[in-house]
């Protein structure tokens, strides 16, 4: 009974880890607000929620090129951009720098997203929603199925989330998904998360220093006890 538990449980957490999303945002954020996003997704979703291409055709026109020249043309450094093939249908991705989260939304690249890094006495929140933001024809349902994902990987200690789908996951991933079908009838998708101003390699580089420094004083102070020590036992006595 407790090894078929076991194998429903594995099951069940590799069925999680092997989640396809047919259009994702992944951002790598630092606390100084620059970072790393990755979009990827289906070039009628591109067309969709950006509107890179033309409706009519977006396969032919959401491509490479024109997704590095939004992306650039959006003051972000394009780092890889590569149209890939999954179960025979074309997906589109961008890697891209940026030097302030605060700066995205409203852009070209970003005209579905709105997010905002804010100081709140020592913490950090960071929050926004992804959205549709024109109309959009129908396409069919070959282009509605699927899940779609906003997912952040968080550099300091989270605090609260706003209900993120899965809490906070194993190095620091905070995500939200809905069905693509709901996000294209103009469903908005809200995420928010609360954090500590501190990076957590900041912190653990502080603590690893104070760790050495104390590890130094008591080493010294070790020392110069034996020293002191050594010199009572050899001090010839005094007198005449």
């Amino acid at each position: 009974m407790i090894s078929r538990l076991a194998a429903v449980l594995l099951l069940a957490a590799a069925v999680h880890g092997c989640v396809a999303y047919e259009y994702e945002h992944e951002f790598w954020v630092r606390v100084d607000g620059s970072g790393t996003v990755n979009v990827t997704g289906r070039p009628a979703l591109w067309t969709a929620f950006k509107g890179l291409g033309g409706p009519e055709n977006p396969e032919g026109t959401a491509t490479p090129d024109a997704a590095r020249a939004l992306f650039e043309r959006s003051g972000l450094r394009v780092k890889r951009v590569t149209l890939t093939q999954r179960q025979g249908r074309p997906y589109l991705f961008v890697s891209a720098e940026f030097d302030d989260l605060n700066r995205l939304s409203g852009t070209p690249a970003f005209p579905d997203l709105t997010i905002g890094l804010r100081p709140e006495g020592e913490r950090l929140v960071l929050e926004g929603t992804w959205e549709r933001s024109q109309p959009v024809a129908d396409r069919g349902p070959r282009d509605r199925d699927g899940l779609m994902a906003v997912r952040f990987h968080i550099p300091a200690k989270v605090y609260a989330h706003k209900n993120a789908f899965a809490g906070v996951e194993r190095g620091n991933i905070v995500g939200w998904r809905q069905e693509v079908a709901q996000g294209l009838t103009g469903g908005p998708l809200d995420f928010g998360v609360t954090m500590d101003s501190r990076s957590i390699l900041l912190s653990t580089v502080a603590l690893f220093g104070g760790m050495i420094a104390l590890a130094v004083v008591i080493l010294g102070g070790a020392f110069y006890f034996v020293i002191r020590k050594g010199r009572g036992r050899t001090m010839p006595p005094s007198g005449p």
